[in-house]
């Protein structure tokens, strides 16, 4: 076997890798040798076939696996002996192709991407100040009142009063369109909160004003992207009926809104909603230190980048923001979309700040486990209430789903490293000096 060099240029690498028809037949032979015990054929006792007849009956599909195994033991060794690590899977290809015929020597192309050399980082000089917020009780008699909104009930307004937006109107329905009514069009008794937004766009403001016993007709256009495609795009008539007009009640804050919401009393509910809102708190004063890290390693090393995962990070970088810019497209039929040099800068960014973090990463032996790669599926699993053991057993399955749920895992446990070590400061300020530094965040 015989491995020769066509490409060293920057990161780019090439090599020929040459295995002689010998060594082939040599592998076919050792596989068929290793088979021959457990090969049964009639005529013949099982172990007893003659070496010839098997080759003649197994060796062309054997021969397939032969060079297989070549190129793979090839492949490993190069990479043993060179210390080079691909940054994407290396690109084989066979110089005869179609036209190789048992008893040719295979001969392979192999051309990757190595990872750079990474430079080694002062993390010592890195100097971070931790925002500190405690939840006030301004901030805590806010959250109160926004869960007594959330657990108001509806009372009936006196009769003849007019709907205003935030009140509830019971109401029959009927719709059509081209006056023939379509499935899934008509309901009884049904409890609209009136700018709740649940219902088609423009729906609910044309019930503002009207009164219980009010007979009226609602005109709307269902979106181009509805989903039912039969009505996408088609204007409607709902005929409606107001059956009742409620206002809404916020309810008390005291014993009893706190066991609408699992607390035994209003001082457990207090306890609740400050921890909440000081881990909100914890949650976006970290965002803002790992920001002001990420910017600082930036800037602390600098080295060459791998075109291909430049490239890769750009192209997803520019489909992502291009999907946030056009929400009613959910399929990826839109034609090519090309990176702008913004997208490529920030993907040089991405791609250099995640290969620093993972060198850290791996000369400190940080390591995700099992048991933080549970909590990550069973997390992401509650996103598909009653198909439960069906996404578990996609992630069993499948290790690159199982290597995007580690990443950030990895990335965070990184950080947090690297934050033990930093010099850190913290400094108490207020929810609104927070907020601020949470929106001065940037899209990087």
């Amino acid at each position: 076997m015989q491995v020769t060099e066509t490409l060293n240029e920057g990161l780019k690498r090439g090599y020929t890798i040459t295995v002689s028809a010998a060594e082939l037949d040599a592998k076919v032979e050792a596989k068929l040798l290793e088979a021959q015990p457990e090969v049964e054929i009639k005529g013949f006792r099982k172990g007893k076939v003659p070496m010839a007849i098997l080759r003649k009956q197994f060796g062309q599909r054997l021969m397939g696996d032969a060079m297989q195994d070549a190129i793979d033991g090839a492949m490993n060794e190069h990479f043993e002996k060179s210390g080079d690590r691909p940054a994407l899977q290396p690109k084989v290809e066979m110089a005869d192709g179609e036209n190789w015929k048992e008893g040719d020597d295979l001969v392979v192309s192999m051309t990757y991407e190595k990872l750079p050399e990474i430079p080694e980082a002062d993390l010592s000089t890195i100097t971070l100040e931790r925002l500190v917020v405690k939840a006030d009780e301004a901030s805590v008699a806010e959250a109160l009142e926004n869960l007594a909104k959330a657990g108001q009930t509806f009372e009936d307004r006196k009769k003849g009063s007019k709907a205003k937006d935030g009140d509830q109107v019971v109401i029959d329905f009927v719709g059509s369109v081209d006056g023939v009514e379509f499935e899934g069009g008509k309901g009884e008794d049904y409890p609209l909160v009136l700018g709740s937004g649940s219902f088609i766009p423009g729906f609910e403001d044309q019930l503002v004003g009207a009164k219980a016993g009010d007979e009226v007709s609602v005109n709307v256009t269902f979106p181009e992207n509805y989903g039912a495609a039969h009505l996408a795009g088609k204007a409607a008539v709902f005929a409606c009926t107001v059956k009742e007009v409620k206002a809404p009640k916020a309810a008390e804050i005291d014993d009893e809104l706190a066991k609408k919401f699992g607390a035994e009393s209003l001082e457990a509910l207090k306890g609740q909603v400050t921890e909440r809102l000081e881990a909100e708190y914890t949650g976006a004063s970290r965002a803002v230190l790992k920001r002001a890290l990420l910017d600082q390693l930036d800037a602390l090393v600098k080295f060459d980048l791998p075109p291909s995962l430049v490239e890769a990070e750009a192209n997803q970088i520019a489909h992502q923001l291009w999907h946030e810019e056009n929400p009613g497209v959910h399929d990826h039929n839109h034609g090519n979309i090309e990176p702008t040099d913004e997208h490529k800068t920030l993907a040089e960014r991405r791609v250099r700040l995640g290969l620093l973090l993972a060198e850290i990463g791996r000369k400190a032996d940080v390591q995700v486990t099992d048991a933080e790669l549970t909590q990550a599926v069973l997390a992401q699993a509650r996103q598909y209430p009653g198909q439960e053991r069906q996404f578990f057993e996609f992630i069993q399955k499948n290790p690159q789903a199982q290597q995007q749920l580690r990443a950030p895992i990895f990335e965070d446990k990184v950080v947090d490293h690297i934050v033990a070590g930093a010099n850190v400061t913290d400094k108490e300020v207020g929810k609104d000096d927070l907020t601020k530094a949470v929106d001065a965040l940037d899209e990087l």
